[in-house]
Formats: C-alpha cells, sequence, structure tokens
C-alpha cells in the first residue's frame, strides 16, 4: 500500500502539472469585458489537484496516512482479476466503437458487466443495456445534435434520424 500512494501521488502530480502547462496555453487571468479566460478553471482546478498531492506526499514520508504506514500489496489475486476484467471489458469496448460504434459497444459492454461480472439476471442486464443506449441517442442525437460514432449500424439509424430530425 504504502508504495501505491507514492506512485498515484507522482503521477497524479505529473498530469496536474501537465495540465498547468497546457490550460496555461489559453488565458488564466481575468479577461477585461469577458471575466475569467478560458485556462483559468483548469489551471486552478490542476493547481488544487497538484496541492493535494503534495499533502498526501507529505503525509506519505510522515507515514501519518493509514495506507503509508502498511506494507499490504496493494491489491489480492481477486482485486487484480476484477481489474484486469473491468478493464479488458472497456478496452474491448473502446475498440467496437470503430466497428459497431457507440450504440453497438456500449450495450455490449453493459450486458459484460452487469450480466457476467456482477451477476445480475438477463432481464436486468438486458433492460438496463437498453434503456441506457435509448436515453444516450435521444439525449446525444437527438435532444444535443451530437452524433455519436455508429459504425456498420448506421443503416438501422436512418428511419430513426427521418422520424426525430
Amino acid at each position: 500500500m504504502r508504495r501505491a500512494e507514492l506512485v498515484t501521488a507522482l503521477l497524479m502530480a505529473a498530469l496536474s502539472i501537465y495540465l498547468m502547462v497546457k490550460s496555461a496555453e489559453l488565458p488564466i487571468g481575468w479577461v477585461p469585458d469577458e471575466g475569467p479566460g478560458g485556462g483559468s478553471f483548469p489551471f486552478w482546478l490542476s493547481a488544487a489537484m497538484l496541492l493535494s498531492c503534495l499533502w498526501i506526499l507529505y503525509n506519505w514520508y510522515r507515514r501519518t496516512s493509514p495506507p503509508s504506514q502498511s506494507d499490504e500489496p496493494f491489491m489480492d489475486s481477486y482485486a487484480a482479476r476484477s481489474f484486469a476484467l473491468a478493464g479488458g471489458g472497456v478496452t474491448a469496448m473502446i475498440a467496437l466503437v470503430h466497428v459497431v460504434g457507440m450504440y453497438g459497444a456500449v450495450p455490449l459492454f453493459l450486458i459484460f458487466y452487469i450480466r457476467f461480472l456482477g451477476r445480475h439476471s438477463w432481464a436486468t442486464s438486458v433492460s438496463i443495456a437498453v434503456g441506457a443506449t435509448v436515453g444516450a441517442f435521444f439525449f446525444f442525437d437527438v435532444a444535443l445534435r451530437i452524433v455519436l460514432p455508429k459504425g456498420y449500424l448506421e443503416p438501422l439509424f436512418i428511419p430513426l434520424y427521418s422520424i426525430f430530425l
């Protein structure tokens, strides 16, 4: 646990610094007659994240936090297996987006996650997967008019576009 706390704090601190540098490409101060610059919120949020990481590192050095006092492994075999299955599922979903689009990949991932990892019933798994997909379609494609990738399933959406758009 001690090593995991150190590695996580260092990685998050490096990410914070990177985000501060990138957001500083935009104005981070007050722009007259406009308000805060476009980089203001991400810069100061990243700065707060960096301060939090530094505080974690300080507590790690002093060994005042419970993880910094523990020599137990970060993950046991069950946690590592669960992490690998969930991460593999997300990776497969991202790879499938290019083939079957968001509206094919997301329900497949949800069914895998809810049915096989969560061990819920088929009725629960399918109803959540279908409901989330239909809800996402109406929210993004119809309400916001943000077209998500559809892959080879695009011809199935042509009738829906003629009805709703």
